[in-house]
């Protein structure tokens, strides 16, 4: 996609204003969205996916991709014009201006990673660990996975975004593993192809449309972690510059491994057993026929859904620090450590929520509701792409074609539709934390106007 820009006049990129630490460069911010969105989708949910749409496990995620592009051209545009950390609630703010509507977003938003996190939590404690010991319960080990996350957000930025690259490569090493097991497998003459046609629903066209629409929901969960990365806006160096490219090489290297790890998984492992599986890819590596071991493969499987917490508690405190500041969320929630600038109130708070989704929920539920609400999101997102062309700005940055955002809204309002088919414990979820969110939201109101503050 060729970039267009967009100036009324001449002037330097915006410096930012905040006390964050820019310490996150172009290479360092490209394997951050990798990274970011890679993990406990494709290494703990495939096998859901391939339940609900059969053998044709790879459209789900071809769908899911051209979604996730739509979405994310808006958010390069937006974080082009707006580079801080408060992402959506910032441009929802900006492009309706009610408050209200700002912090249920910015409350789906923070959710939605942390639904992500407690996912990532209880895939960390699932089959994989299992290949080691069943000798801790699950839960205990999903509890302190967070809590050891946390302190480490707190040690700063440079030190949880260096783990983030170390463990993206592990990642990457665990899916190039089931890529060369898969073309071992195809070239040796391996592998069942007439499975990547058949689909799991019968009957009527309809029942293959929703069939295929719910998995497409749920491999979605596999896509989200771009729209984390625009929350480090004010601790990425040139930032206008510096997203754009790093956003859509992410999105299409992902997109590209989770199609071919789709394919690999069809044809080596039948759908029913890759659904019975929280490890799903270590089915596959057990029936690749290549005699890799099953214990290495579990270890770099849980590196992989470590990473994928890891960020996601970064990014929902950077986004309570952003809300801060904005004066969303009290004044508090943005106060940092002294000397290792650190959001530290943030931190707590989410790893708080976090620990509170791990005990009420499981993988597959988890990560429907971070799909689903990531979705309602994405659809005010692209809303507010177009409404924002109103409000230009000083300097040059990416501009979308109108098309995308239009798409972008549409395919999200259809993905998060009833027609998805999704658990009814989904949209109950969802609406519990929401009305937490207008719970919270009346509270702030209150406090602020007790204080003589502007509420409107």
């Amino acid at each position: 996609m060729t970039a267009t820009t967009t100036a009324d006049r001449t002037s330097d990129e915006p410096e930012g204003d905040g006390p964050l630490s820019r310490a996150i460069g172009p290479k360092l911010l490209i394997l951050f969205v990798i990274g970011d969105i890679l993990g406990t989708g494709i290494y703990a949910t495939t096998g859901k996916v391939a339940g609900k749409v059969g053998g044709a496990l790879w459209l789900p995620f071809v769908i899911g991709f051209l979604v996730a592009i739509l979405t994310a051209a808006s958010y390069v545009e937006l974080v082009g014009k707006y580079p801080k950390a408060a992402g959506a609630a910032l441009y929802t703010q900006k492009a309706f201006k009610v408050p209200f509507l700002t912090f249920i977003v910015a409350f789906m938003v923070m959710c939605s990673g942390l639904a992500s996190a407690s996912a990532a939590a209880r895939a960390f404690s699932g089959d994989y660990f299992l290949e080691f010991t069943d000798a801790v319960p699950s839960t205990l080990i999903a509890v302190l996975f967070i809590v050891v996350l946390a302190a480490l957000n707190l040690r700063g930025v440079s030190e949880s975004v260096k783990t983030n690259v170390v463990l993206t490569i592990v990642e990457l090493t665990g899916l190039a593993i089931i890529l060369s097991i898969g073309a071992w497998a195809v070239l040796s003459g391996g592998g069942d192809t007439s499975r990547l046609t058949q689909f799991e629903a019968e009957g009527t066209g309809y029942a293959l449309f929703t069939s295929v629409l719910g998995a497409t929901a749920l491999g979605f969960f596999a896509f989200v972690g771009f729209e984390d990365s625009v929350n480090m806006a004010e601790e990425t160096k040139d930032p206008v510059r510096t997203f754009p490219r790093a956003i859509f090489i992410g999105v299409a290297v992902t997109g590209t491994i989770y199609v071919l790890v789709a394919l690999v998984s069809s044809l080596l492992v039948d759908h029913r057993t890759l659904e019975s599986s929280s490890g799903p890819l270590l089915e596959v590596v057990k029936a690749g026929g290549v005699g890799f071991p099953p214990q290495l493969f579990a270890l770099i499987a849980l590196f992989a859904v470590t990473n994928s917490a890891l960020i996601n508690i970064m990014m929902a405190s950077r986004l309570c620090y952003g809300m801060a500041n904005e004066r969303i969320l009290p004044k508090a929630m943005g106060r940092v450590l002294p000397k290792r600038c650190t959001p530290v109130v943030g931190i707590v708070f989410v790893s708080v929520l976090a620990i509170g989704l791990v005990l009420t929920g499981e993988i597959e539920g988890l990560g429907d509701t971070t799909a689903f609400l990531l979705l309602c999101v994405f659809a005010v997102v692209n809303i507010a792409v177009l409404v924002l062309r109103r409000d230009p700005v000083a300097h040059r940055h990416f501009r979308t074609p109108t098309a995308l955002p239009v798409l972008g809204a549409i395919t999200a309002l259809v993905l998060a539709s009833p027609l998805a088919e999704r658990d009814a414990e989904v949209y109950i979820r969802a609406g519990v934390l929401i009305a937490i969110g207008v719970g919270l939201w009346a509270v702030n109101r209150a406090v602020m106007k007790a204080r003589g503050e502007d509420t409107a």
